[in-house]
Order: structure tokens, then sequence, then C-alpha cells
């Protein structure tokens, strides 16, 4: 091996688990290129490319080296006045030194800083052949993969993922030698495990992803999807229906089947009085079926299956998959059936049974509080209090159906279906589906008031009582989902333009969580004993700690939307109420921020701040804004400003109110002229006492106009 080649390397297995596949052969390329680079191997890096199927991890990299370059040497030892006696004798440090190099004290250098001078060991070593330095990259790599639970096999002492059956390592069309998990190196592949089940000869790393496709393996997870794609538009169009792939359900069989093929199903028609989300999650998550909808996105009696095999009777794979999805379905109609026998509300009195958290009761206890938060928040944001207080009776009910303990995931739906049976209102029945939202990154909040007004008690409840037992999230833990909670509480307030004050709201939460939870997260102070319980004291700092933790969710939410941090800390050093006038004030902010005026009004404004502090500090206590008296000015800037600053006020009181933040600030920006020429034409620390305290007095009522909005000054 002399000139630069491909280079690849192919570890065959048993089937890989196919959720972790993708980030398996992420970490299996990103593991050989930097150990490529760290050895200084020169190789077209961004050129690599990883391959995974469900029985192999590989990469291919274009222009690799066949031989390490040569490697300077440095090791720097003792001081050279440390290592030297009076008479220039070397001390034992650096004989030692010297002999740990393998060469005599005469051979170091010196090397000479600004720091002192130390005597130095300088070396070329010649640089090794790939050969020679494959082996260690691939096992360095092999123990960085990200495997949870390795397997062992045989009698080895090693572990992997999965056994491990075959290794390929070519530079060019030569084999480099190597070893790991027990496998020598060598040129032979394996194809489909059906299809082509003979060994696979690999001439050289450029041709081994035709040599695959040529044995019925497509290597290139992208090329499997776009087949896979590909495979289910054609058995859709025999069904005259409308596929359904997401792309997760495309990732999951992409990483099931190395040559996919797809097989068009039906089932009984009957099944279809099902609702819809139960017969599809059947399929997509328990057989990875593709759902058939028809042109007003009405589920079908149609279904895709994905098989990895081009079979020579596919009717037989057809059967296979009609017959494995019945029984699944039968038991869904059967749980359908059985608990539209039972009206929603009747299961509330068996929540009484089930445990919520130890010290926070039971499911029919957080039902009793949601409810009553539910009315609480109707009530403040004018919805119908009645139908909230409906729905959050009902919420946890469909927890205890038959679906529901075979689908957790339909919970909420579920509760939707069986409250629109039994004669619910449509926004209960909505409400008790839609509260759940957002369900993940990216979903939207509850359309209805209903569902907006139920997440928001739902959250508002669980926070509450979980930061009440002492059991907030930590580091990277957070087995109650609290983060995710917050956030929803958040988005719920913010996107639902719900006038809720947020701390009052905690408040009034904590006062239906019972004493003995309050008592529950009490810590043990320094000489381990447990302090008494001081209720108000322990809610009060509890709200802070809940607010704060909202507020940090809230921070993130904003800055995936562009909002900067000192647009975020401005409007939070205001600290408004609600965090749906929290939103209009940033937004506000952030449209000021865009104005030619904004800069210099920023600056203008954080001089007030130092001035009113500095002023504040020196009489030993906080500034005391009084009224401004115009027989006091002796400037004509100061009266400008004067002028101005009220003609604003008066112009924006009523913007204000309405929280028309923006139209606020834009009429504030006008001020920029006056208030430029007041701090270059106006001495604020007068020695007129009077004229002194009337000037503080009027850069008081100009921060006191902004600050009405938010902290400028932090711009």
């Amino acid at each position: 091996m002399s000139a630069a080649k491909s280079l690849l390397i192919e570890l065959g297995t048993e089937e890989l688990p196919p959720k972790a596949l993708d980030e398996l052969a992420a970490a299996f390329q990103r593991g050989i290129c930097d150990g490529l680079a760290r050895r200084g191997v020169e190789a077209a890096l961004d050129l690599a490319r990883g391959f995974a199927s469900p029985r192999r991890l590989a990469v291919h990299i274009p222009q690799v080296a066949a031989q390490q370059p040569e490697q300077t040497i440095e090791r720097r030892g003792p001081a050279v006045n440390a290592s030297l006696d009076a008479e220039g004798n070397p001390s034992k440090a650096l004989q030692g030194f010297a002999q740990s190099c393998g060469v005599t004290v005469e051979q170091l250098e010196k090397l000479e800083t600004d720091k002192g001078a130390w005597f130095v060991f300088r070396a070329v070593k010649p640089g090794q052949p790939l050969a020679a330095l494959l082996p260690d990259i691939l096992d360095e790599t092999l123990k960085s993969l990200p495997i949870p639970k390795p397997m062992r096999w045989g009698n080895h002492d090693y572990s992997f993922v999965r056994p491990a059956h075959w290794l390929v390592m070519l530079h060019g069309a030569d084999i480099v030698e190597g070893e790991a998990l027990g496998l020598k190196s060598g040129r032979k592949s394996r194809g489909h495990r059906f299809l082509h089940p003979h060994p696979v000869h690999v001439a050289d790393a450029d041709i081994w992803l035709d040599s695959m496709r040529a044995s019925h393996v497509l290597a290139d997870p992208a090329e499997r999807r776009q087949r896979i794609r590909a495979e289910v538009a054609r058995a859709a169009a025999q069904t005259g229906g409308l596929p359904r792939l997401d792309d997760a359900l495309l990732d999951e069989i992409a990483n099931l089947t190395e040559w996919p093929s797809a097989i068009a199903c039906t089932f009984e028609r009957e099944f279809l009085a099902v609702p819809p989300e139960a017969l599809v999650t059947t399929m997509e998550t328990n057989q990875k079926f593709v759902p058939v909808f028809d042109a007003g996105g009405k589920l079908t009696e149609h279904f895709i299956g994905i098989a990895n095999i081009e079979s020579k009777d596919p009717a037989e794979i057809r059967k296979g998959y009609e017959r494995v999805i019945r029984p699944r379905f039968a038991d869904a109609k059967f749980f359908w059936d059985e608990d539209l026998k039972t009206p929603l509300a009747g299961y509330q009195d068996e929540l009484k049974n089930v445990t919520y958290q130890q010290s926070l009761g039971s499911l029919w206890d957080k039902s009793v509080r949601v409810a009553e938060l539910a009315r609480i928040v109707a009530n403040r944001v004018e919805v119908d209090a009645g139908q909230a207080t409906r729905a959050a009776a009902l919420s946890k009910c469909d927890l205890l159906t038959r679906m529901v303990g075979e689908f957790p995931e339909l919970q909420g739906v579920m509760g939707r279906y069986y409250a629109s049976h039994h004669g619910e209102t449509a926004e209960v029945a909505a409400a008790l589906d839609s509260y759940y939202q957002p369900r993940f990154a990216g979903d939207a909040i509850a359309a209805g008031k209903v569902g907006q007004v139920l997440a928001v008690a739902e959250r508002l409840d669980t926070l509450a009582g979980i930061f009440a037992v002492g059991l907030k999230p930590s580091g990277n833990k957070d087995p109650f989902a609290l983060r995710r909670a917050a956030l929803g509480l958040a988005r719920t307030l913010v996107e639902g333009g719900l006038e809720l004050d947020l701390k009052a709201s905690f408040t009034e939460a904590l006062e239906l969580i019972p004493e003995a939870a309050l008592a529950a997260g009490v810590k043990p102070g320094k000489d381990g004993k447990v302090p008494a319980l001081d209720a108000g004291k322990r809610r009060a700092a509890l709200v802070d700690e809940l607010y704060d933790f909202v507020i940090e969710r809230l921070r993130g939410y904003y800055a995936e939307q562009g909002f900067n941090g000192e647009q975020f800390e401005a409007v939070l050093a205001v600290a408004p109420a609600s965090l749906a006038d929290f939103d209009r004030r940033l937004r506000a902010v952030a449209e000021f921020g865009r104005r030619p005026e904004a800069l210099s009004l920023a600056a203008a404004n954080k001089r007030v701040a130092n001035i009113l502090r500095k002023q504040a500090e020196e009489a030993g206590a906080p500034a005391v804004q009084g009224a401004v008296d115009p027989a006091h000015f002796e400037a004509d800037a100061e009266r400008a400003l004067a002028s101005a600053l009220a003609a604003a006020r008066s112009e924006t009181a009523g913007a204000l109110q309405a929280g028309d933040y923006t139209a606020v600030l834009t009429r504030l920006a006008q001020l920029q002229a006056p208030v430029d020429a007041f701090f270059d034409g106006v001495l604020v620390n007068a020695e007129n006492p009077a004229v002194r305290a009337n000037r503080l007095a009027l850069l008081g009522q100009l921060q006191a106009q902004f600050t009405a909005i938010a902290d400028i000054a932090r711009l």
C-alpha cells in the first residue's frame, strides 16, 4: 500500500436494534474519522460516508494515505537552574529524564522562554503504516460506541451490542490485517440473509456499495428510505388510498430491512367501528404497518406491510400480515365495546384506589384539586367554569378503561371518544384530549379555551405538588417530566393569551396541597433533624422556586424564536404578573431595539439608573419619586425634556392601559433628542439642593415611563 486510496471498514453482526442503529452508525463513522485525524493520517474526512443496515455498520473514506507522516516528538524535562550544580554536573532528575528518552544528557537541548530555561528532548519519529494504526483505531471506536446493554456470546471475554460475525477492512484493493471482537479482517462480506446467503467477495473498497446492492442489501440508509417510499406509493396505488408514512415509522422500517418490499393488505371493515387512533396505533407501533386513508382523511380497511424480502409468492406474506393484525384489532374492538358499557363518569370512584403519589394521594385527590384550579382559572379568564370543572373531573377516568390499559398512548384520545359517546358537550370531550397538548416539542397547545384552562390547571397542580414533596428535577433526572410540564404551562398561557397572574396561581395551587405533602418535602438541617413545618413560609418559598423554574423554560422558548438574552432580561426585570403580558412586552422591546433611537435611549436609561442608584446609596434609602416643580428649572433643556415627557405620558396612557406596548415604545422613542440634549447641557448634581432634587425627580419620571414596559437600560 503506497498511494492514497479509499478505506472501507465493515463490521457484520446479528440484527442490530432498529431504534439505536442511526446513532450507532454515526458514532462508528465519527470514531474512525477521529482516530485517523488524531494520528495525523491524511484523508478526505469531509467526504467520509457512514453506512448501516440491520446486519452491518460500515464507513467509507476516500483518499486515505497509506502512511502516517513523520511524528515530531518534544518532551520538556527539568528546569536548567535546578538540574545542574555549581560545577555543571547533572542532577539525578536530569540523568533520569535523559535515560527515559534514550539519550545522554549531552544530547538534550535547551528551551529558552521568558519564564526560564528547560532541558528538552526533541526527535523525529517515522510515521507508522496505516495497517499498523487501524486495529487500534477500530478498537477505540468500538469501545466508544453508545451501547447501553452490551452482549456477550460464546465463551469470549469481549462484548458488543450484538454478536459479530465478519469484518472487512480494505485500503483500495488491499486487505488491512487486523482483529476485532475475535474476528480477523478480510474481504468476505455477506449479502441478504435469504436472497443472497452466500459470502460476498469485495474486490475493492470503492465497489463495496455496489457489491452489497448486487447481493440484495441496500447498505445506504437514505437509499433504503427512498425505496420504501417508492414501494409504499406503489402498493397504495393498488388500494386507491393515501398512505400515511411519517418519518419515525419510515426510519424504523428502514432499520429493520435490507431489501424492503411493500405488500398491500386488507382487514375486515367491521373493525373500522373502533376509533381509528386505536387501529393506527396498533398498525404503526406494534406491527410497523403503514395505514391507508381515503381522500377525505378517513381510515380505510387497507394497510401496507414492508417485507424484508422479494417473495415469489407475496400472497402468502399478505396472508401472514393479515393474520397477525386480526387478533390485535379484535382485542381493540372488544375493549371498545366493553368500555362503552360504562359512562366515563362511572370510573370516578375507582380513581380513589389508584395512587398518584404517596404524599399527594390518589388520582381522585388530584382530580379534585385540578377541578378546583380549573374553576378558579376559568373564572379569571372568562371561560365557562362549569365545563372546565366537568372536564377536570373526567380527565383521569379514561386511564381506567380497558383500551387505555392496553394502549397507554391513547389516554386523552379515548377520553374524548367515550365522553362524546355518553353525551358530554363537545367542548368537554375535546378538552379531555387536548389538555395533554403540547405532548412533544413542536406540538401545538390545546385549541379550545376549555382545553387550555384544563391544561393550565393540570400543570399547576403537577408542578406545585411534586415541588412540594421535594421531588423537583435535578441534573438530567426528571422522572415526572416537570420541565415539559413547565414549558407546556408557559406556552399555553402565552399562545393562548390567558391573562393569569402566575405567582398568584401557584399560590392557589399550593394552598390545595395537603400539609402532609408540604412536610414531606422539608429537608433535614445540618444537625440531621427535620425542622418544624411553617406552612406559610414553605408555600411562599415554593412559589418563588416554581416561578423561576417556569421562567427558565420560557427563556429557552424565546431563545429558539430569536429573542436575545438582553431583551428577555429587560422584560423580566419588571416582573410582569402574566406571561401573556410578558410576551407582549418582549415583542415590543424587540421591535423597539430595531429602531435607530434604541441604542441612545438604552444608554440614557442606564445612565439614569446609575444616577438614581448612587443618589439612593448616598441617602441611605431608596429614592422617592417626587413631583417635578417647573419653578426650579434653570435650563431650557430640562424644560424641554419635562414638556416632551409630559406629552408622551399623556399620549401613551391609553395604549399602556390596553397593553399596546409597541405603540408606547414607538412614541417614547421620540424622546431621544430632548434626553440627549438634557445630558449634554444639564448638570444633574447641581449645588442648589432644590434644583438637584427637581432634576432627580425628572429623571425618576423618565425612568418610570420606560420601566412601565421594560428595563430598557439592559438592552
